[in-house]
């Protein structure tokens, strides 16, 4: 059958939490729409695509046709300038080479029919409007996460958050307080909050905002996003998107996998903190020794620590900074024989949670590792670090009750004790049980939102119908 609509998706370049969700989008309008899909991604910065970049491309439906674009200088901005807006400034300045890419399209007599730009890239809202066609934002984290951008302007009127370490907590839809150290980076650092402020303003002459969440998982937010109608475009639910477990990187023969299969059902907390989540070495040793003293069984995706290579390497007495294991404290890896298993670097996440064997997940609180967590009824230690992580735990753990959440001492570090009664308690106490049973709940609303005639099935097939029905 002829596909019906080209459909362009520009996801940011390198960054692997946006793109995954950009894949899942895309087969979705492949294989439930008949369209065909053009990705255009732009360059990571060197030329080249990265790595993991090129493995999650690899395997794609023959209809998604990944375009890279060429490389921007980035030479004139600070050599510390902020991720977030070194991400805009790259992709502001392949608004040009999307501009060429969809004239081809065009010329091509396979015209893009809609625009889908990731949050940071609503600039290329007014190249789709060159070529009269609508354009979407699409959110790859929470609903609540939008809330606040679009807010933004309320809260800047009515809260000294970014001035007032001890201002009061913000109250957010349904019961939820958020305290102020709970914002995301893009309120609370003036760094990057006039870049906030100009997102905002772009996000509201998109045609709709899509949001990788689904309506059962933030009831109350999009009650009250619902509310506010005027002014914003609408907010529409298509999640959740998730890689599925033929797309990972399917291999039973890895060691951590045999050894998964080797344990009892539900007995293994997974530790990761994501593809770039990494830990002080202070930080790894009391998350060791919390891990060794709560006598749980564990898989921990080690990394190596966030100081730079010279300082990590006086630290460990001269052994190599490369190696994760390094870090680990003396005889952690044979105290911990037998129940516990940590792995360098990298493991198939999907893989991990769908196993029957793991029973908890602790975890930095990205947003899809919360939504593959949902899918998978796995309750969660939430550990937030950075960006929008934080706000993302408090929802989890205090509106879903799906989680644990640790807290840092007055230096910023997780103490041994903390994370062993955490993990003690998600694994088999009380607390733990009513989390479980939460999580459970959360995975069958999950399978409904997808389901044939779920909420985000019904909210994405109403955007594809507006495709037929416009001009």
């Amino acid at each position: 059958m002829e596909a019906r609509h080209n459909i362009a998706l520009l996801p940011p370049p390198g960054f692997l939490g946006h793109l995954i969700p950009f894949i899942e989008l895309a087969k979705k309008l492949v294989f439930n729409h008949n369209c065909t899909i053009t990705l255009i991604i732009p360059d990571y910065g060197d030329g080249s695509p990265v790595t993991l970049q090129s493995s999650l491309l690899q395997g794609i439906p023959a209809a998604i046709t990944p375009v890279f674009l060429p490389p921007v200088s980035t030479a004139d901005l600070p050599d510390d300038a902020n991720p977030e807006i070194l991400l805009q400034a790259r992709l502001i300045r392949s608004l040009p080479a999307l501009r060429d890419t969809l004239s081809r399209l065009r010329e091509s007599g396979a015209p893009a029919r809609a625009l889908v730009v990731d949050l940071f890239a609503p600039d290329a809202i007014d190249v789709a409007r060159e070529f009269g066609i609508p354009a979407y934002v699409f959110y790859v984290v929470a609903a609540i996460d939008a809330l606040l951008s679009l807010t933004l302007p309320e809260l800047n009127a009515s809260c000294t958050f970014r001035n007032d370490k001890q201002a009061e907590p913000v109250k957010l839809p349904g019961s939820l307080t958020l305290e102020v150290k709970d914002f995301p980076d893009t309120f609370t650092d003036c760094r990057v909050h006039k870049c906030a402020t100009d997102l905002r303003e772009m996000y509201l002459s998109a045609d709709a905002i899509l949001i990788n969440t689904f309506y059962e998982l933030e009831p109350d937010t999009f009650r009250h996003l619902e509310r506010r109608r005027h002014g914003i475009p609408p907010v529409v639910p298509v999640g959740p998107l998730i890689r599925s477990i033929e797309g990972s990187e399917l291999d039973r023969s890895s060691a951590y996998l045999k050894w998964l299969d080797d344990q009892p059902r539900n007995s293994v907390l997974f530790v990761s903190f994501g593809s770039g989540g990494t830990l002080s070495v202070e930080q790894i040793t009391e998350l060791a020794v919390g891990l060794e003293i709560s006598e749980q069984r564990f898989l921990w995706v080690v990394r190596s620590p966030q100081e730079n290579a010279a300082a990590a390497y006086l630290k460990v007495g001269g052994r190599d900074p490369r190696d994760p294991m390094t870090f680990l404290p003396e005889g952690f890896l044979k105290r911990t024989q037998g129940r516990g298993l940590a792995v360098a670097s990298w493991v198939s996440q999907i893989q991990v949670l769908s196993h029957d064997s793991t029973g908890g997940f602790l975890t930095h609180c990205g947003w899809n590792s919360i939504l593959e967590s949902t899918v998978h009824s796995v309750p969660l230690v939430a550990w937030p670090i950075c960006f929008e992580q934080k706000l993302n735990a408090t929802v989890v753990a205090d509106g879903l009750k799906g989680a644990i959440r640790v807290r840092e001492n007055e230096k910023g570090i997780v103490e041994r004790e903390e994370i062993s009664c955490a993990v003690k308690e998600l694994m088999g106490g009380e607390e733990g049980i009513k989390i479980r049973n939460k999580v459970s709940q959360l995975k069958i609303a999950a399978e409904n939102a997808i389901g044939k005639d779920g909420s985000s099935t019904k909210a994405l097939a109403q955007i594809v119908q507006s495709w037929s029905t416009s001009k």
